[in-house]
C-alpha cells in the first residue's frame, strides 16, 4: 500500500504560495487573508489581554488610593446569625459602627461584621473621601489574580473577534470566486461539450 510522502501533503496545503498555472490572484489574496487573520488574532489577543490586565491593575491601585482604613466601634451587638437566606451572603451580618475622623468629626455607618460580635468591639472599616463606608480594596495577590484573570478573558475574546472578521472576509472572497467560476463555465461549458462530442 503506497502512502503519499509528507512533502507532497505540505505542497498541497501551501499551493496558494507556489507558482502554478491554476493559481489566481484571488487565491493569493485569500492566502494573505488567512495568514493575516491568524497573526492578528494571536498578536491582537495577546496585546489586548496584557492591556486589560494592566488596566485592571491600575484600577485597583487607583481605588486603593481613594480609600483608607479607620478603626471604628460597634455601637450595638451584632446579630447571632445572618438573616438572609438567599445563599449569597458571606456569613457576616450588618451592624452599626461609629468612628471619629482626623478632623474630629464623628461618623456613623453600617458595615459587615462576624455574627455575635459584642457592642464596643473595635472593627476596621474602609471609608472614602466623603466619610462613607465602602468595601475593602483588592490588593496584593488577590489584585494580581483578578488582573490576570481579566487579561485571560479578554485575550481569547479579542482573538476570536479578529478570527471571525477574517473568516467573514475569506467567505465573501470564496463566494466571489465561485461566482466567477460559474460565469466562466457558462462560457466554456458549451464549447467543452461540443469538443467532447466531436471527439466521440
Amino acid at each position: 500500500m503506497n502512502r503519499t510522502p509528507p512533502t507532497t501533503v505540505a505542497r498541497v496545503r501551501l499551493w496558494r504560495w507556489r507558482r502554478n498555472p491554476l493559481r489566481r490572484h484571488s487565491d493569493v489574496v485569500e492566502a494573505w487573508i488567512v495568514l493575516a487573520t491568524w497573526v492578528l488574532a494571536v498578536l491582537g489577543g495577546a496585546v489586548a489581554g496584557l492591556g486589560a490586565a494592566h488596566s485592571a491593575d491600575a484600577a485597583f491601585a487607583a481605588r486603593q488610593a481613594r480609600v483608607h482604613s479607620v478603626s471604628a466601634v460597634l455601637t450595638d451587638s451584632a446579630a447571632s446569625s445572618p438573616t438572609s437566606g438567599t445563599g449569597y451572603d458571606d456569613g457576616q451580618v450588618w451592624a452599626t459602627v461609629r468612628w471619629t475622623d482626623t478632623h474630629g468629626t464623628v461618623h456613623t455607618d453600617r458595615t459587615k461584621v462576624r455574627p455575635g460580635t459584642p457592642a464596643g468591639s473595635q472593627v476596621t472599616v474602609w471609608t472614602n473621601r466623603a466619610g462613607q463606608v465602602v468595601s475593602a480594596p483588592v490588593t496584593g495577590a488577590a489584585a494580581d489574580l483578578q488582573a490576570a484573570l481579566t487579561g485571560a478573558l479578554v485575550a481569547p475574546s479579542v482573538g476570536a473577534a479578529v478570527w471571525s472578521a477574517g473568516w467573514l472576509v475569506r467567505t465573501r472572497l470564496i463566494r466571489r470566486r465561485m461566482a466567477e467560476w460559474d460565469e466562466e463555465w457558462k462560457q466554456i461549458g458549451p464549447r467543452w461539450g461540443n469538443l467532447s462530442g466531436g471527439r466521440g
